[in-house]
């Protein structure tokens, strides 16, 4: 299992404040259940950070453009003219301003949210050594759905198995071949919860284990 780790230099020396990234591979049988809490991964947002730019810019040299061309001596442009004419002939109840005033909002909304939240939602935290507080570990959730699903397909009587890792919940559906159905929950329930406590998360997720007899 490969695990993104980021550590932060140390060196006073000039230029040295730039982080160090490199992938480690690491042997999650070794955790012992300490450690200190990986931070929440801040998404740089590059895609909404751009089209932001864009239109502000567009719109921004737009009218920077017919403005010192009114200052030049030229006329103003129709579509300015236009802009004007309807801000100050529309209405407040109008329909169109309405509509323009709610996605006004909802993008703004969007952006805060966009703004106040970390996102990257699919890597979760892990627990870093307790020795240093310069490494952060996080794991992607569809490895980490596949190291579950190699535990629960250990477990006698399971003859299939899918399984759905969020952020505070995994979600297990398996098929049991043979053996009694309480045994196999109960078995899976243990190994599930063992191969988390292995992987070192910061939140405990809380198990959903859904079983089903496989009939041919």
């Amino acid at each position: 299992m490969t695990l993104s780790h980021r550590t932060a230099s140390t060196d006073q020396a000039a230029g040295s404040s730039r982080p160090d990234i490199r992938t480690l591979a690491t042997t999650p049988s070794t955790y012992d259940g300490r450690g200190a809490r990986s931070p929440r991964l801040w998404s740089a947002r590059r895609i909404p950070a751009a089209l932001v730019a864009l239109v502000a810019f567009c719109a921004i040299g737009a009218l920077l453009y017919d403005v010192i061309a009114v200052r030049a001596g030229r006329r103003a442009g129709a579509w300015r003219t236009r802009i004007a004419e309807e801000m100050t002939t529309r209405p407040v109840d109008d329909p169109w301003l309405l509509a323009t005033g709610a996605v006004a909002v909802v993008l703004g909304l969007w952006l805060l949210i966009l703004a106040l939240t970390p996102g990257l939602r699919r890597l979760l935290p892990l627990r870093a050594p307790e020795e240093s507080t310069e490494i952060g570990a996080w794991l992607d959730r569809k490895g980490a759905a596949m190291v579950l699903r190699d535990a629960a397909m250990r477990v006698p009587g399971v003859s299939h198995a899918r399984l759905r890792v969020r952020r505070r919940r995994v979600i297990a559906r398996a098929e049991v071949g043979f053996r009694d159905t309480a045994a196999v929950r109960n078995d899976l329930t243990q190994a599930l919860q063992e191969q988390c406590r292995q992987l070192a998360l910061v939140h405990t997720p809380r198990l959903t284990i859904r079983l089903r007899h496989h009939t041919r």
